[in-house]
This record gives C-alpha cells, sequence and structure tokens, in this order.
C-alpha cells in the first residue's frame, strides 16, 4: 500500500502595513533562505508567517482579518501553521493569544530569533545586508534606522519599535553594494524618522554622511529620502541633495498639521512660523524639489477654523505630492486622553476635501510638464503600456509615466529620456526620445 508522501514544508511570508515591513519580511525571509528553508511571498505555502501592521484602526483591522482567513485556512487543513509577527503582535500579544488562540505562536518586532527558531531556522548574525527583496528588481528600502524617539502624541510606534536605533554607516554602505550587485537601481532611504540619524551612535546627526558614503557604491543611481521628520532637520542633507546628482530631488517629510495649536497638541515641537520657514529653505536651498507630504485631520479638538487654515495652507504651498489621513484614536498615546471629539463623517469629509484640492494642484503641476523631457526609470510593464517614475516620484505613493509598450522593447530597470505628451491628475504621459 502506497503511504502518502511527507508534505515539503515551505513557508509563505505574507507583509502588512508599510515599507519597513516590507524590509522586516526581506530580512526574514533572507534569513530562511540561509537556512536551506524554501520561502515564497505572498504565494502558497504551508506555514504561513504574517507580518502585521498595528499602526491605526484600519491597518489593525486588516492584519486581524488576515490572521482570522489564515487560522480558518488552517482549521480547513490548508495550511499546516500559522505564525504571527510585526507591530500587532508587538503591541497586543496578550490580547491576541487570548482572542486567537489558534495561531501557533505570536512574536513582536524584536524576536526575529525566536521567529526563526519556531520555523526550525538560525539567526545567523553574519548575514549583513542579506536578504531576499520583494520589490521589483529596480529598487529596494533600505532600513538605516529603528524605533523612535520623538514623543508625538497619536502616534503608537515608540510602543511597537521601540527607542530610536541607527544602523553604523559601514554596514549600510556592506548592504546596498549587495544590492547593486543585483541590479539595484535605486535605493529608498527608510526609517520612522530619517532626520534623527546618528544622534545615537555617533552624537550627531549623520544623514548628510550616510548619503555622501551610499552615491559612491557602483550601480546605484537613485537615492531617495523617505520620512524625515521636521523638527531639528538637518540642513546639510539640502546640500547633498543639490550637489550630488544621484540623490533624487525628492523628500518625503510628514508635516501632519499647519495650525500652530494642533501642533503643539500633537506635540511636534514646531509651529505655523517654523514649518514654514522650513519649507521655504527646501526651495531656496533644492529648486525643482518634489516634496511629498502627508496630514492628518480630524485630530481632538481641530475646529473648522483650524481645518480651513490646514485647507488654505494646501491651496498657498501647492506640495507636489500630499496624502491625508483621518485621526485614528489610540490607546497607551498621549492623545488617548483627549476626547476623539470630531465625528467620523466630519473627518473623512475634511480628508476628501483635501485630497480633491491636491488632485486640481497635481493635475495643474502636471500639465506644466507636457513638453518637458525627464530621466525615468522603467519599474513594470501593464498591458500596452511601460510603466516608469521620474525622480520625482516614489513607488506605490507617486506619479507614474505611462509609455506605448507595442511600439519599442524596454526592460524592468531601464532608464531612459521621456518627453511628456499628456498628464492626468496623477499619471503622466510621454514619448522615448533617447
Amino acid at each position: 500500500m502506497r503511504t502518502k508522501s511527507r508534505k515539503k514544508n515551505k513557508i509563505n511570508v505574507v507583509t502588512l502595513g508599510c515599507s519597513k515591513n516590507v524590509y522586516d519580511s526581506e530580512v526574514l525571509m533572507g534569513q530562511l533562505r540561509a537556512n536551506n528553508k524554501e520561502v515564497v511571498h505572498e504565494e502558497e505555502g504551508n506555514i504561513v508567517v504574517i507580518n502585521t501592521c498595528g499602526f491605526i484602526a484600519n491597518a489593525k483591522e486588516e492584519s486581524v482579518n488576515t490572521i482570522l482567513d489564515f487560522v480558518q485556512q488552517k482549521e480547513d487543513g490548508l495550511v499546516d501553521k500559522v505564525f504571527v509577527t510585526g507591530c500587532l503582535s508587538e503591541r497586543y500579544k496578550p490580547d491576541l493569544q487570548q482572542e486567537i488562540p489558534d495561531v501557533d505562536q505570536y512574536f513582536g518586532t524584536t524576536e526575529l530569533p525566536g521567529l526563526l527558531k519556531a520555523l526550525g531556522a538560525d539567526y545567523k548574525h553574519e548575514l549583513i545586508g542579506e536578504r531576499l527583496t520583494t520589490t521589483p528588481k529596480n529598487y529596494a528600502y533600505l532600513k538605516i534606522a529603528e524605533g523612535c524617539d520623538r514623543p508625538c502624541s497619536f502616534c503608537a510606534i515608540p510602543l511597537m519599535r521601540g527607542k530610536h536605533r541607527s544602523t553604523p554607516i559601514e554596514d549600510l554602505v556592506v548592504e546596498a553594494e549587495k544590492l547593486a550587485a543585483d541590479g539595484v537601481k535605486e535605493l529608498i532611504l527608510i526609517a520612522q524618522d530619517l532626520t534623527y540619524y546618528g544622534l545615537d551612535l555617533y552624537k550627531k546627526r549623520r544623514l548628510a554622511d550616510l548619503l555622501k558614503a551610499l552615491v559612491q557604491v557602483d550601480g546605484i543611481e537613485w537615492i531617495r529620502l523617505h520620512y524625515a521628520f521636521p523638527t531639528g532637520f538637518p540642513e546639510d542633507v539640502l546640500d547633498v541633495i543639490k550637489e550630488e546628482p544621484k540623490v533624487c530631488n525628492y523628500i518625503d517629510i510628514p508635516l501632519q498639521h499647519i495650525s500652530t495649536d494642533i501642533l503643539k497638541s500633537m506635540r511636534r515641537g514646531t509651529t505655523f512660523e517654523k514649518t514654514n520657514a522650513l519649507l521655504k529653505l527646501f526651495r531656496e536651498k533644492v529648486p525643482g524639489m518634489a516634496i511629498r507630504t502627508t496630514l492628518i485631520v480630524g485630530y481632538p479638538g481641530e475646529t473648522e477654523e483650524h481645518f480651513q487654515e490646514l485647507k488654505q495652507w494646501v491651496a498657498d504651498m501647492r506640495f507636489e505630492r500630499l496624502g491625508c489621513f483621518t485621526y485614528s484614536h489610540e490607546e497607551n498615546t498621549h492623545a488617548y486622553n483627549l476626547e476623539d471629539n470630531v465625528p467620523e463623517e466630519v473627518k473623512q469629509d475634511r480628508a476628501n476635501q483635501i485630497m480633491e484640492l491636491q488632485a486640481q494642484i497635481s493635475w495643474e503641476l502636471n500639465q506644466e510638464k507636457i513638453g518637458q523631457e525627464f530621466k525615468v526609470l522603467i519599474d513594470r510593464k501593464e498591458g500596452n503600456h511601460y510603466i516608469g517614475r521620474t525622480e520625482f516620484d516614489s513607488p506605490d505613493v507617486d506619479n507614474e509615466v505611462l509609455l506605448d509598450a507595442t511600439s519599442q522593447y524596454l526592460k524592468t530597470g531601464d532608464f531612459v529620456q521621456v518627453k511628456i505628451t499628456e498628464a492626468t491628475d496623477f499619471d503622466l504621459y510621454g514619448q522615448v526620445v533617447k
């Protein structure tokens, strides 16, 4: 009689949340591969590791629903084991263990060695920069620090990620060199707070020094900055952006609000005047820089007057890129002591108003690009179009450039010179000129 062959263990890593989680999943997968484990990202596998997000209500809900889906698959015999890691698990482990006991094990954000052990693998300390990247081969995230020391009232990240810890410059250069050797052309620098980089390790802010080291890496052509905190921003970084062709004329700087009253309650360490002075400095030092920001509406105590001030400021500033979120009342944060007194429908209406205004601004700015030429990095092919980006655009969140794929052949990772022929709110259409 034939016995059923033992199913080979394949580990499926599922990533939820931000680019920092993407990076963590890639490190986990690199460790598993070094242990000769078969590992896939968001494909089929009989062992599932869910890397969760616990930042705001919507993200928590998505994480819980994903856990429940895989627990059901386990009950149905479709998967053998379910492990949960990441921010939600760090923040709510006792609650999750009680509410969803069918998960095999829960791990926090700093428990990678324990998670690997549960998966039958050893944590290999020597694997600096070894990752199994999940992004298109032409770009990769480079996490330069973990955790955050900022006291923002609305934010739960320090609860989940701990204090700020910078990665040494030499380790990041090694990682960048390995990525470049694998064909990566663009590095997207991420952290909870880029602005703080180096203060813990070197007793001073050294983001500019890190950039100067990374531009020396052969094969890397673009370096992009994400998640810079406005307070204490190191001005020497602007000089590097201006002088170094490899550093994109782009910055992601979440400003959250502009009303001094709201900024004070948010514990952001800045004011209306200081924020505008910083933005003026950005635009004076790096003309043509694309500034991406994110805003929160519906924060406790945000009056209609506060909101109108914010809306007028968005109209005046004409940010190249902008996202808007409704306030989420998060337990164990400083703002949780305040009354969440803006109704949900008012929050949503305010967010919609901001995004409608931004869509018009984006359309007007894009119209100005018609007839201009830009260097474009090709990310992928979709249907009859190649999809690429200029240096002013980050993947997944910003504008894309669409090129006709029926009349030419391009590859992911190609840089091409493109003349813009047409523009919508958030997309550009163009023709390759060389």
